[in-house]
């Protein structure tokens, strides 16, 4: 792989510079921040081009991929774009020789992880996607709680997150262009989860309840699901699961309950509370999470491509949670478990 002897050498490029969230911005600045150089974006919206060379002054910018591949110096691309594209502008911009990270989700399927890790291999190029979140505060304390044996061995895991409410009119609430409800946040749920379970992924079951919002309404036939579960069996005998729903009454579902042999720990993305048992008793400890280190996703990539330190997000880590969402959906559809599978 190709290395540089300084990060603002690293040139990096966006594709899809798009206005929600205001995505595209906040990867750049994060970029510069570490010490690389903002140097190219790609977007179809040329009205989004034009903010970004007032964001970013002197900025190139290209009206298609194809354009941006041939003529831009760029070393680095950010694909923030929707998630059934992930794996074709990765896989482009590696065989151009571009090192690549792409938003999350890695990719929809586990084929298409296993194209991109295999033509950023070919190519020598990195490849990792943006789970900034794992070095969120909640992840944080949770593992700095159970890693002191706070709970004990990990039992189990259960995530959960929702509300009631009709999707959105949005991409993200298009099922083949999202993936499906567990995709967004699940992703970074299971991330999450992967990060206190050090055990391979034996099998997942998936579950889906179907979009009908009331009696006589049906929501359209690619919105995502109402509902959807995926239960997780690992190696070691840890259960997960997680569910995405939008059919909760719940005003605040707690996100994750990690249940271990002395205890239970739970967690939401303002809070954490220790619960263990104590003779005839219930201790209880309760305190707010500390803040996200978002700037380590990008310090590492840096480090990285300067030789320092090695990649944090390997693709392969990428690759798990997509694994059992992939895993899951197919499940769903089947009727039946399904085994996980290690290229």
């Amino acid at each position: 792989m190709t290395t540089y002897k300084n990060k603002s050498d690293i040139k990096v490029a966006v594709i899809g510079y798009g206005g929600q969230f205001n995505m595209g911005r906040s990867h750049l600045t994060a970029c510069r921040e570490a010490g690389m150089t903002p140097n190219a974006v790609a977007d179809l919206d040329e009205k989004r081009l034009a903010i970004a060379e007032s964001d970013f002054p002197g900025l190139e910018t290209y009206d298609s991929v194809a354009k941006f591949l041939q003529s831009s110096k760029a070393n680095l691309v950010i694909v923030v774009t929707p998630h059934n594209t992930h794996a074709k502008l990765a896989i482009e911009c590696a065989k151009a020789g571009k090192h690549v990270v792409v938003e999350k989700p890695f990719a929809i399927t586990t084929s298409e992880c296993d194209s991109m890790i295999a033509t950023s291999a070919k190519n020598k190029v990195l490849l990792s996607t943006y789970h900034n979140r794992h070095w969120d505060g909640c992840i944080l304390a949770a593992m700095k709680s159970i890693g002191s044996g706070a709970i004990g061995n990990i039992v189990r895991v259960d995530a959960k997150s929702g509300g009631w409410g009709k999707p959105r009119d949005r991409w993200r609430s298009s099922r083949s262009i999202s993936g499906g409800v567990l995709y967004d946040w699940g992703v970074h749920f299971l991330e999450y989860a992967l990060q206190l379970i050090d055990s391979e992924i034996v099998e997942v079951s998936g579950f889906e309840t179907n979009g009908v919002w009331n009696d006589s309404l049906r929501w359209g036939d690619d919105t995502n699901e109402a509902e959807a579960t995926a239960i997780v069996r690992f190696a070691n005998g840890v259960l997960l699961s997680l569910r995405m729903t939008s059919i909760d009454t719940k005003e605040r579902p707690q996100w994750f309950e990690i249940t271990g042999t002395k205890g239970s720990y739970f967690f939401d993305g303002e809070t954490w509370e220790l619960v263990r048992p104590r003779s005839k008793s219930i201790v209880r400890e309760k305190g707010k999470n500390p803040n996200a280190e978002y700037e380590r996703f990008y310090d590492n990539i840096a480090d990285c491509l300067t030789g320092k330190k090695e990649l944090i997000i390997t693709p392969e880590w990428a690759r798990r949670p997509v694994h059992i969402l992939d895993l899951a959906a197919r499940s769903a559809r089947a009727g039946r478990t399904l085994k996980a599978k290690y290229s």
